[in-house]
């Protein structure tokens, strides 16, 4: 156990509970529009055509949990991820689960809580401390429904995102450059009520700038895990 951690026992106990005294989860149908870049050269073109419309950029942090023998990927389809944003600035926790995703547009079944920093830290060097939050619904949910002994949770690791946040057309744009220990995968992505016109938008403003795409096969999360990037196969062009 390391000193830092011994030296703010009493502090992180008191921040599992304030954390979660008024749980803030949400459980919703995650539906989005994702296309991927083939390289660097089609991000920086893509960048440069949106920086009008740019509104900020977060530096993550994606941290993943199972237990050993690996009880939620498999066999529920499940991710616990810990997301760290712009240096420790503030912390998530979710749970995600069914993914499908199919023609660029993915559909996945999403909950949040938010965590204070340091008690997320502490949770990601020692996954076991997850059984001490109280009151967390992510938390209840992995131990009562998928049937995960929260202390034998340990990290499967992750990788890091650098997200360029637009605000285009009405839609709310995401460009990833998302850095894994294998290689670095270049994605846009759209959160939309309606995904079909959304993916027609993005295609369009992909195709009039010579842009070459490919709809996203499967989630960061599945190219982490796999350990290599998905071959580019060219999506639709005019």
């Amino acid at each position: 156990m390391s000193r830092w951690i011994k030296n703010n026992l009493a502090r992180l106990s008191s921040l599992s509970q304030i954390t979660n005294s008024n749980p803030s989860a949400s459980k919703i149908m995650e539906v989005e529009v994702k296309l991927r870049l083939p390289d660097s050269t089609a991000h920086q073109k893509l960048s440069d055509l949106l920086s009008p419309y740019h509104t900020k950029t977060h530096l993550q942090q994606n941290l993943f949990f199972d237990t050993p023998s690996l009880s939620l990927a498999p066999t529920h389809l499940a991710a616990l991820r810990l997301r760290f944003y712009d240096l420790d600035s503030h912390a998530i926790l979710s749970l995600k689960a069914k993914p499908v995703i199919s023609a660029g547009i993915s559909r996945i079944e999403e909950e949040e809580e938010s965590l204070d920093p340091s008690l997320a830290r502490a949770c990601a060097a020692e996954p076991w401390r997850f059984s001490t939050i109280e009151k967390s619904r992510i938390l209840k949910r992995v131990n009562e429904e998928f049937g995960v002994d929260l202390m034998e949770l340990v990290s499967l690791g992750g990788f890091r995102n650098v997200r360029a946040v637009h605000k285009w057309n009405g839609l709310k744009l995401e460009l990833d450059e998302t850095q894994f220990d294998f290689g670095v995968n270049y994605e846009i992505e759209c959160e939309s009520d309606d995904p079909d016109e959304a993916k027609l938008m993005l295609e369009e403003l992909l195709n009039q700038n010579g842009i070459s795409f490919s709809y996203s096969q499967v989630s960061k999360f599945a190219i982490f895990r796999s350990g290599k990037l998905p071959e580019f196969k060219k999506g639709v062009t005019a």
